[in-house]
């Protein structure tokens, strides 16, 4: 096979596809995050700059990001930043309260001692760190649940709740997690294994419940907390 065969032309095409993805990753992050702030211009070829790359998928990236509603595109202005507010994170964090119950029941029927067991590693690792890397801690909690949820056979609802997942992750990089909020975590996480454990379905919902809706209030709080520290700032 000549380098100008099929494979050669699909390795190349593979590459196009994830440097789009990866661009329309990194600009996402960094609206959520609040590293662009909100109602910030986004120039195509600042951006493009930026993360070192051509203007094509910067382009590709800010039609996806205008899709999913982060990027608005104003008449005679181009492309700015969505301001991330709180009704916006309720928003997201409700996607979770109707997904994460749905995807739990499959695993707590089919868990196995090597699947406890990974939970149990992870959330000793979760404990070990004690929330002193933030970053890391969010990647944990990440894989917690996706352990959880990886292996449901309805892809569609698992690939939604990924992605709400990734929005409240880069979203919480911007907010303290409260003293009192990161106990409770620790103190759910083990109830939740142990619910687990002993195959109980409606306890482990109960938990879950419980877990993601004070995990998705308390986001909105320290959100609205820091609006209304900003709002101070630029009064001053």
């Amino acid at each position: 096979m000549t380098a100008n065969g099929p494979i050669a032309l699909s390795a190349g095409e593979d590459s196009v596809q994830t440097s789009s993805s990866s661009i329309y990753a990194a600009i996402r992050h960094d609206i959520l995050s609040g590293a662009l702030e909100a109602n910030a211009r986004l120039k195509v070829s600042e951006l493009a700059k930026r993360h070192k790359t051509s203007t094509n998928p910067v382009r590709e990236a800010l039609q996806q990001l205008r899709g999913e509603g982060l990027v608005l595109f104003v008449p005679n202005q181009g492309a700015r930043v969505r301001p991330i507010d709180t009704e916006f994170v309720r928003d997201v964090a409700e996607v979770g309260y109707q997904l994460e119950p749905y995807l739990l029941k499959l695993f707590v029927e089919t868990a196995s001692a090597e699947d406890i067991a990974e939970l149990e590693r992870i959330e000793q690792e979760i404990e070990g760190l004690n929330f002193k890397d933030k970053a890391r801690h969010t990647d944990l909690n990440h894989a917690f649940h996706e352990t959880m949820y990886e292996r449901h056979y309805n892809r569609v609802a698992f690939g939604v709740w990924k992605q709400h997942r990734e929005i409240l992750g880069s979203i919480s990089t911007r907010i303290p997690i409260a003293i009192g909020r990161q106990e409770a975590i620790i103190r759910e996480h083990r109830a939740l294994i142990e619910a687990i454990r002993a195959q109980d379905v409606d306890q482990a919902v109960k938990v879950l419940n419980r877990h993601i809706g004070d995990a998705g209030r308390h986001v909105v709080d320290q959100l609205r907390i820091e609006q209304t520290r900003a709002s101070r700032r630029h009064e001053g």
